[in-house]
């Protein structure tokens, strides 16, 4: 019997590949997981790796800065400060109850319900971004910016992103929010070299936080965007702005009524002004800055520096220098100018450095040094008349020739025999050189050097002309002693230093020299030089009071001087360029002796009028041989003392060394 055939099979054929699908997707699964697993692993090891690698977190409380230096007029008003300032910590009930609600309302509304990390506010942040193509907002929260600005440096880069959100978990594990938000706020940078809300509210406003209005702690909750840019004391417009956009802010968040909104922001804002003497303050605050360990060793806490400098003198003469080059330096081929000035005891009152402190921080009135022409020659001439020689004295004025040297006069004239009044008077160089011959070069320098010129001088005949480089500063200190009564002096510029404590660490004690110039000399050179100011260079810087000084211009006209005394003040103006470029025809007479005026007479408004110490009065009978008899030719001179070095700085560097020959 034949084998029955089996029946084929009433199932469908595509049963029997579902057995492999179901094995793939079961591999499939298996594969996810371990991958899961492995990349769990690896972020794992990345996270624990920054982890590991996160900064020391144990020193929170620990507040590292650079001490300030704080710079004070005589006055006690603010011109400049230095390094980071700091008020000290203070709690959230101490502050004024808007500011920790404005930095709320701009900064991290949902600070109390995330956990270091908002992700919707992050989410938020991301969409505005996109719409409007560019970062309009941050997605960052308060513990993040704390972890940040206290742990973690600038830079931008993943790890650091990761880093500051494990630092944000670990912060708001370690601490509570309150205590978040007071660290936050007290270690915050705000600009103005401000850390802190209370160190922002004394710069700004000059008060304490827990005094702050509505306005004024928005104004410093805007800062946080960009302290420098939005500053109400860099850009008033542009903080309006920013505070506006703040009182929005804390209308949104439902802190503020939009009343109470719109009656902030019509509230005037006065912002305490940190440079009451102007913007050309900080050559004389940068020059002092430098100097201020040498006086208290090194600075290890906040220091509060109490100047000389008069503040109202400051703007007079930043006013003046600006207006005049202005109004004369384009014509005039001068492009910076310096002034300084001087109470008769040799304390700065006034520094002004360069044109523009913004363009340029060299301080040309400290640090430059120049030929002064003859500005110089009243040591030539003191020295002559303690030699013996006498003001209406009688000398040649021809040619005169010095080895391969023939100086020439300024309008190359000559005109036989003048004295010696005139020859000071209309700045003859032939007449200046002879004087110095008759003394000898030695006496000349030993002269100047007694006086206050501390500066290395050339020892030969055109020391007498000016040749030898000074600093506007020494120029016009030396001038002093013929101010005050024939006394050196030790110019100085601070009056005392003490910490934020209020512990004194230096007081300025003592005084100059004592008596560098004789009184006959002393009367003799006065009668001199107000001979420069009645008739001679000088006529442009006439007051309305007695005045004496000297103009100097070097050769080719590259340096323009003019430095002058009354019985309070002793002044100095230097016009030039700093590459050395010739002026057009500007003299010590023209330009400089203007500006001169113009400050002093600035500076002796209101201030009544006083006779110069060596100034001869009506009524007074007496020759000038009778006077000097007690200097005879060759005789004794006044005890050399220490040369008045101050604050100078003494960098050759500095010293141009082009020749001057000068008027």
């Amino acid at each position: 019997m034949a084998a029955r055939k089996k029946p084929e099979s009433d199932e469908p054929e595509s049963r029997s590949p579902r057995r492999p699908r179901r094995r793939w997707f079961g591999l499939l699964i298996k594969w996810m997981l371990v991958l899961g697993l492995w990349s769990a692993l690896a972020v794992g090891a990345v996270v624990a790796y920054l982890a590991y690698d996160l900064p020391d977190v144990s020193g929170i409380n620990n507040f590292n800065r650079r001490p300030s230096l704080t710079f004070v007029a005589a006055d006690g008003q603010t011109i400049a400060t230095y390094g980071d300032q700091f008020a000290g910590a203070i709690e959230l009930n101490q502050m004024s109850p808007w500011l920790p609600k404005a930095v709320l309302a701009t900064e991290d509304r949902r600070f109390y319900d995330h956990y270091g990390v908002d992700v919707i506010g992050l989410g938020r942040a991301t969409l505005a971004n996109l719409r409007a193509r560019r970062v309009v907002q941050g997605g960052s929260t308060i513990t993040q910016q704390l972890a940040k600005n206290v742990f973690l440096t600038p830079e931008r880069s993943y790890k650091r992103k990761v880093q500051e959100v494990l630092l944000a978990f670990w912060l708001e594990h370690r601490f509570t929010k309150n205590q978040i938000l007071t660290i936050y706020l007290n270690r915050v940078y705000l600009g103005a070299g401000t850390f802190g809300v209370e160190a922002a509210s004394r710069r700004y406003f000059d008060k304490p936080a827990r005094t702050l209005t509505p306005y004024e702690a928005a104004t410093i909750a805007g800062l946080l965007k960009a302290p420098s840019r939005y500053a109400p004391s860099a850009d008033p417009e542009r903080s309006k702005a920013r505070t506006a956009e703040v009182l929005d802010n804390l209308v949104e968040a439902g802190y503020m009524k939009p009343e109470e909104a719109a009656a902030a922001g019509r509230q005037p804002l006065r912002v305490a002004n940190a440079a009451q003497a102007g913007r050309g303050a900080r050559y004389f605050t940068d020059w002092l800055a430098d100097a201020v360990p040498g006086f208290v060793g090194y600075v290890d806490r906040d220091l509060i520096v109490v100047t000389t400098l008069d503040a109202k003198l400051q703007r007079f003469a930043e006013a003046e220098i600006v207006r005049a080059l202005q109004r004369d330096g384009a014509k005039a081929n001068a492009s910076q100018a310096a002034l300084i000035a001087l109470s008769t005891d040799g304390a700065v009152r006034a520094m002004i450095g360069g044109r523009d402190y913004a363009d340029s921080q060299f301080n040309r009135a400290a640090s430059a040094y120049r030929q002064p022409g003859s500005t110089f020659k009243p040591f030539v001439f003191l020295a002559g008349i303690e030699a013996g020689m006498r003001p209406d004295e009688r000398i040649a004025d021809g040619p005169v020739t010095i080895g391969d040297w023939t100086p020439r006069n300024f309008d190359s004239t000559l005109k036989g025999e003048i004295t010696m009044r005139e020859a000071l008077a209309r700045s003859v160089n032939t007449a200046t050189v002879r004087v110095a011959q008759r003394v000898g070069i030695d006496r000349v320098t030993s002269t100047a050097s007694r006086l206050g010129i501390v500066s290395g001088m050339r020892r030969d005949f055109s020391t007498a002309l000016g040749s030898s480089e000074v600093s506007l500063y020494e120029l016009t200190a030396a001038f002093a002693p013929f101010a005050n009564g024939g006394n050196g002096v030790l110019p100085y510029a601070i009056e005392e230093i003490r910490d934020n404590q209020g512990n004194v660490l230096y007081r300025r004690v003592g005084s100059g020299q004592g008596r560098v110039v004789a009184r006959p000399a002393l009367v003799a050179m006065t009668d001199m030089m107000q001979s420069v100011i009645r008739e001679g260079t000088g006529r442009a810087a006439s007051l309305d009071r007695p005045v004496a000084g000297k103009t100097g211009t070097s050769q080719e006209y590259r340096d323009a001087w003019f430095v002058g005394f009354t019985a309070d003040l002793v002044a100095g103006v230097w016009i030039g360029n700093d590459d050395g470029e010739p002026m057009e025809r500007v003299t010590g007479g023209s330009l400089p002796a203007r500006i001169w005026r113009a400050f002093m007479a600035d500076a002796h408004r209101g201030v009544p009028i006083h006779p110069l110490p060596g100034e001869k009065q009506p009524g007074d009978s007496f020759n000038f041989d009778s006077l000097l008899s007690g200097l005879t030719r060759g005789g004794s001179t006044p005890a050399a003392a220490p040369a008045p070095r101050g604050l100078l700085p003494n960098d050759p560097n500095n010293r141009p060394s082009y020749f001057n020959n000068d008027r």
